[in-house]
């Protein structure tokens, strides 16, 4: 259900799984640069930051039924996984509900390329 025609219907749920996950993404960051540990999550830290800003690269692709848009998704499922799994070593509960919405995004990134 697109916003302004229905060209992008087929991407939908893939658009609202990236939004979502571009969010935890960004609120995840924010609560690991202010843990005691913070220097531990070095690589975490830079991995959201990648994960965010290929989520947000996949839903103006998709936005605009780019020509390339299922590669990139790919792409960002590799990235959302690897995301997901970085997370999933801090037991905070940020960490933990982000590493879930990077799971559920790289589910839905690799439905609509195809994979």
């Amino acid at each position: 259900m697109g916003v302004v025609t229905n060209t992008t219907d087929k991407y939908q749920k893939c658009l609202d799984a990236c939004a979502k996950c571009v969010q935890a993404c960004y609120e995840c960051l924010r609560a690991c640069l202010n843990e005691p540990d913070m220097a531990a999550r070095k690589n975490c830290i830079s991995i959201l930051m990648e994960c965010a800003l290929i989520c947000q690269q996949a839903v103006a692709y998709m936005s605009m039924d780019a020509q390339y848009a299922k590669d990139l998704c790919k792409l960002c499922a590799t990235i959302c996984d690897k995301c997901s799994q970085e997370c999933k070593m801090f037991k905070d509960d940020h960490c933990q509900k982000c590493a879930q919405v990077c799971q559920e995004c790289a589910t839905e990134c690799n439905n609509m390329a195809g994979v």
